[in-house]
């Protein structure tokens, strides 16, 4: 009897915690389409990915690719100390180390001297964060917030996660990309203690809508509705780049991440060039990237090594390997440290950058941010940068995945049962 009453503790165990799990996992969206109407040999689908998700194409913009912590703080730091009117930061990760006080210090001295400064930190995403930097800015006089705390009266909002990085300053210069405040993330991708990460400067008209990324999360934060000159001037353009910026949060019947991942696979005719730390995709993308190899699209496909932050999200990912594979997707794994860039790249004419990855939580859940970037050179800057990664790279190969052992198998199998928590 006493065997009995274990045996039924330890199913009713594993029932709660699987209820619990379900409970917490995001409604799988499907991605409806199934076709595209249109000559593929169209140009880039600027007009059509504006007006399916009813965000405006804004003409008259500049955008800088910076990479890795030595070029992306100082660029950060230095738009911090010129700032007139605003600075408005929000980031999913703020972490520890010199890196975060020289942050939190710039950002005082700015509020200091008369600056609006706000800093919106998702709540689990900077729980590392040590608490005398938020003192220390609060006592500066900037406006620091949480983005959906842990309450028990919220849990079913628990998952709602703001995944987005974005810093505007007077309105009028942004930054947006992949990078969180932490050690990690300084240096120059050197070694293992230094991720290899992208980040992106923007200026022009496309600036308010970079604004109101923050604006939103903050207004569901705090409940303030940012309005007036100081967060959001008249911009003239400043260059000649076209851009779309993607606000994506949970709810919906559609992902739009999903839908623009989808469009982008669909439509190119020469190459798909895909960098993503975290590789858990649905079966549409999936799809979406497989069939753009069959019909003899260059697909490649960058994602960390050994040196991957998740376990359990690198194991999972190597269950889709032999299927890539098996379409001509060509595979590579970063070697020399964390791989963190977030970035596609489509026919060498245009491509997205911006905060989100390939897994349920980005497409689904999170509040994200993507910028669609319609030119050529920034393009190709972007492909020069894949490049150099590829260079650092190790492909992998049916080969390799042939040689597996059994239990590796089974081992990224286990880990695939829970790709919508990744």
């Amino acid at each position: 009897m006493e065997i009995v009453i274990r045996t039924l503790a330890v199913v009713g165990g594993i029932a709660i915690l699987w209820w619990g799990y379900r409970a917490l996992a995001p409604e799988f969206i499907d991605i409806p389409p199934v076709r595209i109407t249109g000559d593929p040999a169209d140009p880039p689908p600027a007009q059509s990915l504006s007006a399916h998700l009813g965000v405006p194409l804004v003409e008259g913009n500049r955008i800088e690719l910076l990479s890795n912590g030595d070029q992306i703080f100082p660029a950060m730091l230095a738009a911090i100390e010129t700032a007139d009117e605003s600075i408005n930061l929000l980031s999913y990760i703020y972490w520890t180390g010199d890196i975060a006080r020289r942050f939190a210090a710039a950002l005082a001295r700015a509020a200091r001297r008369g600056v609006e400064v706000r800093v919106l930190l998702d709540a689990v995403g900077a729980h590392k964060m040590d608490p005398a930097l938020v003192q220390s800015m609060q006592d500066g006089n900037v406006q620091v917030a949480w983005f959906n705390p842990i309450r028990w009266y919220s849990l079913n909002r628990f998952n709602h996660r703001t995944h987005r990085r974005v810093m505007v300053v007077d309105g009028r210069i942004g930054f947006t990309g992949g990078v969180g405040i932490g050690e990690e993330w300084t240096g120059n991708a050197e070694d293992p203690d230094h991720w290899r990460d992208d980040h992106f400067r923007l200026e022009g008209p496309v600036m308010g809508y970079l604004q109101g990324s923050f604006a939103e999360n903050w207004r569901q934060a705090t409940g303030e509705v940012l309005a007036g000159p100081r967060v959001f001037p008249r911009i003239d353009p400043v260059g000649d780049v076209p851009m779309s910026v993607i606000n994506t949060g949970p709810g919906g019947a559609t992902s739009e991440l999903g839908f623009s991942y989808w469009l982008t696979f669909r439509r190119a005719r020469e190459r798909v060039w895909v960098a993503t730390p975290y590789f858990a995709p649905d079966p549409d993308l999936e799809l979406g990237l497989t069939d753009a190899a069959r019909r003899g699209v260059d697909v490649r496909l960058l994602v960390p090594g050994s040196h991957q932050d998740s376990r359990m999200i690198r194991y999972a990912s190597q269950t889709w390997y032999r299927d890539l594979l098996t379409a001509g997707v060509k595979l590579y794994e970063f070697q020399p440290t964390m791989m963190h860039v977030k970035s596609v790249s489509v026919d060498r004419e245009w491509s997205m950058v911006g905060s989100a990855n390939f897994d349920s939580r980005s497409l689904e859940i999170n509040f994200e941010i993507a910028v669609a970037v319609f030119d050529r050179d920034f393009t190709e800057a972007l492909d020069a940068s894949f490049e150099a990664d590829l260079r650092r790279a190790k492909e992998i190969t049916l080969e390799d995945i042939e040689a597996r052992p059994w239990f590796v198998e089974l081992r990224n199998r286990a880990a695939r049962v829970f790709r919508e928590q990744m």
